[in-house]
């Protein structure tokens, strides 16, 4: 082979591109470019977008982001070694100033959040505020809750006075307040079957009463029966073992506070008057804005002397005011437990209102067997 123009046939040369090719006549001579680049035969020249060859330092994320971070240099993206440039240079270290130490922010200096205090503070309960000033975490029902106590104890009284079918009417209410009070009271809402199962008791024993000649009896037999089938109910659940124990020990209570309610229905109706018209005065004595001890004792003083009027007016007479007051006990007693652990509104106006009155009727049974 040869470093020749290939010679073609019919006497055609091959083409030569680095060959200068005569101007046309009349036209002047094209002079060449200076390329410097175009005298190096067999050199290929690239046109349109190419890559740099120059390794380009990398850039520094802001301090704020690295402040917990080492300072690193560009070699370390590396394993430790610089990386040198096409060029023979190498790429410098980038720079990094030292970020501000951050330290957290002090107790309450976010907006919104803080210790307690005795003005108050609108993200934090009462019952932590409470706890913070150890103080009791006692809320009483207060006055509107007392107002509907001693606005059912009158219509129990009144109902009495007439008839024991008269009777069941506000006592019916009374028992279907003490079953969702008391499931409420628990922190157990809604518990729709637990509050129909309590309630379903409390009309048994009501039914069984009035069926069996108000005789006690009736009472502790459905009791026992609804005692029964709340551990077979609870036994069927696939809740977990603790959340069954306790739903089973509100359930037990709720029905059994409810049906223990039937027992104004069992005691005699005078009885009934004194205690239910005195339960109505302690309760609303008790709500007034009195020292705890005072307003216990001012209670009680009063419910004794309102039971000594009423059992002026009925067969009792001076022994209604020992009636009263035993009953008053029982009610402050239910008013207690309605005040305990910051309870709702809702369990104000349930179980602050049923639970003096439901707590009171075992020792209305008792005293006015006793007394009469």
């Amino acid at each position: 082979m040869t470093d020749q123009p290939y010679q073609g046939y019919d006497g055609y040369d091959g083409y030569d591109p680095y060959r200068q090719q005569p101007a046309p006549q009349g036209w002047p001579q094209q002079q060449p470019y200076d390329d410097p680049q175009a005298a190096q035969p067999y050199t290929q020249q690239w046109q349109g977008q190419t890559w740099e060859t120059q390794v380009q330092p990398p850039v520094a994320p802001p301090a704020e982001e690295t402040a917990y971070m080492p300072s690193q240099g560009a070699g370390a993206a590396y394993g430790g070694h610089q990386q040198p440039g096409w060029g023979g240079t190498q790429a410098p270290a980038p720079t990094q100033t030292p970020a501000p130490a951050q330290t957290p922010p002090a107790d309450g200096s976010e907006p919104g959040y803080g210790p307690a205090t005795v003005a108050g503070n609108a993200r934090i309960t009462d019952a932590q505020r409470a706890r913070l000033e150890r103080r009791s975490p006692i809320i009483e029902p207060g006055v509107q809750p007392a107002g509907l106590t001693a606005l059912l104890g009158l219509l129990l009284a009144g109902a009495a006075a007439i008839g024991p079918y008269a009777l069941v009417v506000p006592l019916v209410a009374l028992q279907a307040v003490t079953a969702a009070g008391w499931f409420r009271l628990n922190g157990m809402w809604p518990a729709r079957q637990g509050i129909a199962l309590a309630f379903a008791g409390a009309l048994t024993a009501d039914v069984a009463l009035l069926a069996s000649g108000r005789t006690p009896a009736a009472i502790l037999g459905t009791l026992g029966v609804w005692v029964l089938l709340a551990l077979v109910l609870q036994l069927r659940s696939h809740a977990d073992p603790d959340e069954r124990m306790y739903g089973l020990m509100a359930t037990v209570a709720s029905a059994a506070l409810a049906i223990v309610a039937s027992g104004y229905l069992a005691a005699h109706g005078d009885a009934v008057t004194v205690g239910a018209a005195s339960v109505a005065v302690a309760v609303l004595v008790r709500a007034l804005p009195l020292p705890t001890p005072a307003s216990v004792a001012a209670s009680l003083l009063a419910a004794a002397g309102a039971g000594a009027l009423a059992g002026a007016l009925t067969g009792l007479g001076s022994a209604g005011a020992l009636l009263g007051a035993g009953a008053a006990v029982c009610a402050l007693i239910g008013h207690r437990v309605a005040s305990y652990d910051y309870p709702s509104r809702f369990v104000h106006f349930t179980a602050g209102v049923a639970l003096p009155l439901a707590a009171a009727a075992p020792a209305v049974y008792l005293l006015g067997r006793a007394l009469l």
